[in-house]
């Protein structure tokens, strides 16, 4: 571990995601391919926000956000048209690096 929690959880995001976008890749690649990028472009950017200071720190938790809420609403739109089985754990996890990114995302920011 790094030290950096939201950034070991959105690791461990995209390192479970990966089953299901096989599994969604079959019957939707775009789809599939959508939900990739978002896990990547939480995973990045949580940990670049974790080795930023100043005010763009806080941009790179909000990108990260917005990548994990989308990441969780193509999950969610798959599970809605049987292209992947329920994901509750993987939910529980995002949610989990939600609440950590908001709450780094409206943190004052260091010098």
């Amino acid at each position: 571990m790094s030290g950096f929690e939201a950034g070991e959880v959105a690791v461990a995001i995209g390192i479970a995601i990966r089953p299901v976008v096989q599994a969604i890749r079959g019957r939707d690649a775009e789809l599939a391919d959508q939900i990739y990028r978002a896990a990547k472009s939480l995973v990045l950017n949580a940990a670049e926000g974790g080795r930023r200071g100043g005010k763009d720190r806080g941009y790179h938790f909000r990108i990260a956000a917005g990548s994990a809420a989308e990441l969780l609403a193509g999950v969610r739109f798959a599970v809605g048209w049987e292209l992947c089985p329920p994901q509750p754990e993987l939910r529980l996890l995002v949610d989990r690096e939600l609440a950590m990114l908001w709450k780094l995302a409206h943190a004052p920011a260091s010098p």
